[in-house]
């Protein structure tokens, strides 16, 4: 289950920079208001307008997102760019699927992908207005981020990676 306060102690480190928490992280959005309708009325996260061009997001962490208001400049992103949200359940996985699609022109959603069991979850895709991608999903185990580093490296770091076997570069915004 979630951590108190949901931090967990970095491990001592060799690295030049000593941080302890990982805060924060960016994304693009063509219009704030439309956004944070889609952010906090699908998606469930809280949201705050800090700035003029510019709100933030957060769902149960010390760990906000950024989003900037850029207008006709957006940068769409891959499929492999994504958020993801968790939900409880797979019956809950499939609700949000089936609310995808039915609010798919409320919440200017450009695509929405298939359920499917892939890399330890079951989860599903969409595409937002702004060409961000969300993955929501549910790890049977509770909580993927302990299992993640509670099981450690699988692979070597000399090992190279095998992109040729990622479908999710196949998808197109």
């Amino acid at each position: 289950m979630l951590p108190e306060n949901c931090t967990v102690q970095p491990q001592i480190r060799t690295s030049v920079i000593k941080p302890y928490c990982l805060s924060h992280g960016t994304l693009e959005v063509f219009s704030l208001k439309q956004s944070r309708k889609f952010y906090e009325e699908f998606l469930g996260l809280e949201v705050v307008r800090h700035g003029k061009p510019a709100m933030v997001i957060r769902l149960g962490m010390r760990f906000h997102v950024v989003c900037v208001e850029v207008g006709d400049q957006i940068h769409p992103v891959s499929l492999l760019n994504h958020w993801g949200v968790d939900v409880s359940t797979r019956a809950e996985v499939d609700q949000a699927h089936q609310k995808a699609i039915e609010f798919k022109e409320k919440f200017n959603i450009r695509q929405v992908l298939n359920p499917q069991e892939m890399h330890g979850v079951y989860s599903f895709y969409l595409e937002d207005l702004d060409h961000n991608w969300w993955e929501i999903q549910h790890y049977q185990n509770g909580f993927q981020h302990d299992d993640f580093f509670d099981f450690g490296d699988r692979f070597s770091s000399d090992e190279e990676g095998d992109a040729s076997n990622l479908d999710e570069l196949k998808v197109k915004n």
